[in-house]
C-alpha cells in the first residue's frame, strides 16, 4: 500500500460583501463556509463576527483587521479562499490581501443565484461580483485561481472537487518554493541530458546541496556490519521487496548506503535526492542504489537516477500534488504500430506501490559491463494497470527560463515481457506530446504519478510560480 500524507492543510477564509446587496447573505455564506472546510479537514484563519461584521470584509477597516490576521498566521497559512455570497466588494478583497502579502494561492468562488429567486431579498449578483474582484486583483498584480465552473453551489460534490484541487495546488507551491535537492555524486559523463541550472531552481527558491560520492562510499564503510542500525535497515531492505536471490553481502551494502543518505538528508534537510548510479557505484562499491532509492520514494521522498535534479524535482511536484509516491522513468520504446502508446522503462528504482508485484534483482544493462555480481539491488516488475499524471521539469539557460510539461494518461494491460521495471502506457495525442519533447529539447527521462493531478500541477507551475508550462491535453 502506497503512504499517502494526511497532514492538515490551513486556509485564510475571506468572505466578500456589499452593503448594496442582502448582507444576510454573508453571514450564511461565512457560517457555510467555516463549517464545511472544517468538515473537509482543514484548518480555518479568518475574521470572527466579532472582529467584522458576519466575518465578511467589506471595508478599508474591515480590510486592515482582516489583513492583520492573516499576517499573524502568515507561517501556518497555506492559501486563501475567497467566497463571495453576494456580489462582495471588490476593494475589500483586493485590499486585504495586498494588505497581508501572504504570496500563497488564492482561489475565488462565487456562489450561484436561483432562479426562483431573484428578487431584491435573495439575489446574489455573486456572477457578476466575481468579475469585479478579479479585475482588482489583476490591477494589483495578485495572482489567483478560478474555480472549474463561474458560479458553484459550495454543497456539491463538484465544488468538493474543486477544494481538493485547490489544495493540491497549495502544496506543490509551498513545496517547490521550500525545496531542498540533494544532489549525489557527479552527473554521469555520457548524460548531458540531464544538465541543469542550479541558479534559475534558486530563483524559485529551489536549493540545490551536493555530496561527493566518494564521502557516501567512505561514511559506509566505517559502518560495522554488527551495528543495530545497520541490522536493522537488513531486516527492512529485505522485507520491502522479495530478495532471496540476492547476496547477502549485497543487501548489507545497500543497508550501509540508505543509513548514509538518511543521515545526509537529515544534516542538510532534504525533501528529495538525485543519485549517481552509472557506474561508479557498481565498480567501486558494488551494488546499484535503486532499492535505497525506492524505499525513500514510497516514503515520499522522491529519489531519481542519474543525478536528474530536475528529474526529482517534477517527481516531488507530483508526490505534493497527489500525496502518493512518484517514480521516474523512460519514455523507452515504441508499442507495435499504435501511434497513442509507448513502453514506459527503467532499470530500477521505481516506489514498489507501481508494480502488480515486484521483486529484487539485478540490473542486467550493465551486468555484462561490471559483472552480475556488482549490479544487485534492482527492483523489477510490471507497472499494474491505471491512471497516472505525468511531468518534466527543465532549465532553458539560453532562455533564462524555467520549462516544464504535465499530462495524463493510463497504464494499460497490453501484454508485455521485458525486464526492469516497466508498462505500457496510452496518451491521447501521443504523437503531439513527442514532437513537443523533441522540439523544445526536453529530457527522455519523465515523472510519473499513479493519480490525476495534471490541473492542480500546472496551476502552481504556471499561475503562483511563472514557469512556461505545455498542459498536454489541457
Amino acid at each position: 500500500m502506497a503512504r499517502k500524507s494526511t497532514a492538515k492543510q490551513t486556509m485564510a477564509l475571506l468572505v466578500g460583501n456589499r452593503g448594496f446587496f442582502p448582507d444576510a447573505l454573508a453571514r450564511e455564506g461565512y457560517e457555510f463556509m467555516t463549517k464545511l472546510l472544517a468538515q473537509k479537514g482543514y484548518k480555518v484563519v479568518s475574521p470572527s463576527p466579532a472582529d467584522t461584521k458576519f466575518g465578511a470584509v467589506e471595508t478599508w477597516e474591515d480590510a486592515k483587521k482582516c489583513a492583520e490576521i492573516f499576517r499573524l498566521h502568515r507561517e501556518a497559512i497555506d492559501g486563501v479562499i475567497v467566497t463571495l455570497p453576494n456580489f462582495g466588494d471588490e476593494r475589500g478583497v483586493a485590499d486585504t490581501l495586498k494588505l497581508a502579502g501572504l504570496d500563497v494561492p488564492v482561489l475565488i468562488h462565487a456562489w450561484g443565484d436561483t432562479a426562483e429567486k431573484m428578487t431584491i431579498k435573495h439575489r446574489r449578483d455573486s456572477f457578476c461580483g466575481k468579475m469585479s474582484v478579479c479585475n482588482n486583483l489583476v490591477q494589483y498584480r495578485i495572482p489567483f485561481t478560478l474555480t472549474l465552473q463561474h458560479t458553484m453551489d459550495p454543497a456539491t460534490e463538484a465544488f468538493a472537487q474543486d477544494l481538493e484541487f485547490f489544495a493540491a495546488v497549495c502544496r506543490v507551491v509551498k513545496g517547490m518554493r521550500r525545496c531542498r535537492v540533494g544532489a549525489l555524486g557527479a552527473r554521469p559523463a555520457a548524460f548531458n541530458t540531464v544538465r541543469y541550472s542550479e541558479k534559475l531552481l534558486q530563483e524559485s527558491g529551489i536549493t540545490v546541496e551536493t555530496l561527493d560520492l566518494s564521502e557516501a562510499f567512505g561514511r559506509a564503510e566505517k559502518l560495522k556490519d554488527t551495528d543495530p542500525a545497520v541490522k536493522a535497515r537488513v531486516q527492512a531492505i529485505s522485507e520491502y521487496a522479495p530478495s532471496r536471490h540476492v547476496p547477502k553481502a549485497a543487501i548489507l551494502k545497500m543497508a550501509k548506503f540508505a543509513i548514509v543518505m538518511d543521515e545526509w538528508m537529515q544534516a542538510a534537510s532534504l525533501d528529495v535526492t538525485a543519485v549517481q548510479c552509472w557506474t561508479s557505484m557498481e565498480e567501486f562499491f558494488g551494488v546499484v542504489p535503486c532499492t535505497c532509492m525506492s524505499m525513500l520514494s514510497e516514503a515520499l521522498k522522491s529519489s531519481a537516477c542519474e543525478v536528474d535534479v530536475c528529474g526529482a524535482v517534477a517527481m516531488h511536484a507530483l508526490a505534493l500534488a497527489s500525496r502518493t509516491p512518484s517514480a521516474l522513468l523512460d519514455w523507452n520504446n515504441n508499442y507495435g504500430d499504435d501511434p497513442d502508446k509507448c513502453v514506459a522503462f527503467h532499470c530500477s528504482n521505481l516506489p514498489k506501490s507501481f508494480f502488480e508485484s515486484a521483486g529484487m534483482d539485478y540490473q542486467e544493462i550493465i551486468a555484462g559491463t561490471v559483472g552480475k555480481q556488482n549490479t544487485y539491488g534492482t527492483i523489477v516488475g510490471r507497472i499494474a494497470p491505471g491512471p497516472f499524471t505525468f511531468a518534466r521539469v527543465s532549465t532553458f539557460d539560453n532562455e533564462g527560463v524555467i520549462g516544464a510539461y504535465v499530462g495524463e494518461g493510463r497504464f494499460t494491460d497490453d501484454k508485455m515481457q521485458t525486464f526492469g521495471g516497466y508498462g505500457v502506457v496510452e496518451i491521447p495525442d501521443l504523437q503531439e506530446l513527442l514532437r513537443h519533447i523533441c522540439e523544445n529539447g526536453f529530457e527522455h527521462h519523465v515523472a510519473m504519478n499513479k493519480s490525476r493531478v495534471a490541473r492542480s500541477v500546472y496551476e502552481a507551475f504556471d499561475t503562483y510560480l511563472g514557469w512556461d508550462v505545455y498542459w498536454h491535453g489541457g
